[in-house]
């Protein structure tokens, strides 16, 4: 049914990421054909050259001028056949040959593309350090203190280690911002619609919000609030990688020269989120735990049973996923209004632990991530470690042999006493 086809990426929930557009130039067309999509609706643009073009791009995130980068590749596709730019993947491949179908994969796995999205990067990171130098410059800045309506004149450094100093309200150094007005007005924004800017609560009204702010002392930004990456020019710096890589980066090298001492050394929580509800847990133990209380789901339990390695778990995950994006329930595929409905069946016709038949879910098409930013699929392990202590003492463990020295092996091998015993019976 090609209703129930996810053709757009997804991603579950977080805080999202912001992309600035060019002035002048607010379309996008697609590759093959004259349809125009906004800026603002790259999705969609997606959407439709993988439902009438069958192409996917890979990392678009990545891409940092997505108007040129598709500009370049429709004038390519012009002169060249797409497969000789792309990796086909064939879908269905289970299926009889009529309902098979192809699919054709742009990424920077082919050197062209991968020194596009490298210039495309270097002309970015010019024009942001061209108007960062700008705005270091500018002695025309006007702009209002957010908390004080204090009128400030000159440089925006001058508004900037006001609210620094005055209320104690710091987004970094002037000199490591860029777009600063753009970034005052986002701010501003959220202010006016009584938003708090760190934990991004709404409240009733401005004086609500300013006490909120005060005694909870979140006159600060959220950090895990992508929209604020492209304000800061440490994000335009390396292909694919926000200030926070980049800094975790500077930190190993000072690790390095202290004998690999690692013992103040945090691990970053993994948000991983449930696959029937929106709960999200800082490790994966809570949140194996959450689902097998919440929703009577062991996915321990299921991999043991059905023994499942690390890509078998994966193509289930994301079968699980997609299914429970498209609200159907995967036991007896009733269709629901919301993914709530689709929960409430689910739990009280006990649905969730039903899995269908292995070869279901089984298939190849479900290696790909149905939600782009899964952090669960990076946790799952083909280990014992993770199994129960019980099942931990009743299997029995196995070593492997020593292949270093094939003919010694063959001689020593339990299996020439089992070939032994079967020619015996026979």
């Amino acid at each position: 049914d090609s209703k129930d086809c996810i053709l757009e990426p997804l991603s579950l929930p977080e805080s999202p990421g912001g992309t600035t557009t060019l002035e002048g130039s607010p379309s996008v067309p697609c590759i093959f054909c004259e349809e125009h999509f906004p800026m603002t609706e790259q999705d969609k643009l997606l959407k439709h050259m993988i439902i009438e073009h069958k192409i996917v791009i890979a990392d678009v995130k990545l891409v940092a001028d997505f108007q040129r980068y598709i500009l370049y590749w429709k004038k390519r596709f012009t002169e060249q056949p797409i497969t000789d730019f792309c990796s086909v993947i064939r879908i269905n491949s289970r299926a009889p040959p009529e309902e098979q179908d192809n699919y054709f994969l742009l990424c920077d796995v082919l050197p062209e593309d991968r020194f596009l999205r490298e210039e495309l990067q270097k002309q970015r990171l010019k024009e942001i350090l061209e108007q960062q130098q700008q705005e270091r410059n500018d002695t025309n800045f006007y702009g209002i203190c957010m908390f004080c309506n204090m009128e400030c004149f000159g440089n925006r450094s001058v508004l900037l280690n006001h609210m620094a100093r005055e209320h104690a309200f710091n987004i970094g150094l002037p000199d490591n911002i860029v777009n600063c007005n753009e970034f005052l007005y986002t701010l501003q924004k959220k202010l006016d619609n009584f938003q708090c800017l760190y934990c991004e609560k709404t409240f009733r009204d401005k004086n609500t919000l300013k006490d909120h702010m005060r005694k909870k002392q979140h006159r600060k930004i959220n950090p895990k609030n992508r929209e604020y990456d492209r304000f800061y020019v440490i994000n335009y710096l390396e292909l694919g990688k926000s200030w926070e890589e980049v800094q975790l980066e500077d930190d190993r090298e000072l690790l390095d020269h202290q004998d690999d001492d690692w013992s103040d050394w945090e691990e970053i929580p993994v948000s991983a989120v449930c696959l029937f509800c929106d709960k999200q847990a800082e490790t994966v133990e809570k949140l194996y735990v959450h689902m097998e209380d919440a929703h009577e789901f062991d996915l321990l339990k299921i991999k043991s049973e059905l023994g499942l390695n690390f890509y078998q778990q994966v193509k289930l995950v994301n079968f699980i996923r997609r299914e429970v994006h498209q609200c159907r329930c995967y036991s007896c595929h009733e269709k629901f209004k919301s993914k709530a409905d689709l929960r409430t069946h689910m739990e009280e016709t006990k649905h969730i632990s039903l899995l269908p038949e292995r070869q279901t879910w089984d298939q190849l098409q479900y290696y790909f991530p149905t939600y782009e930013n899964d952090t669960l699929l990076c946790t799952l392990s083909d280990s014992e470690s993770d199994l129960t202590a019980q099942e931990q003492h009743e299997n029995i463990p196995v070593i492997s042999e020593d292949t270093s020295k094939l003919h010694a092996l063959k001689q020593s091998s339990i299996l020439n006493q089992l070939l032994l015993q079967e020619c015996v019976k026979n």
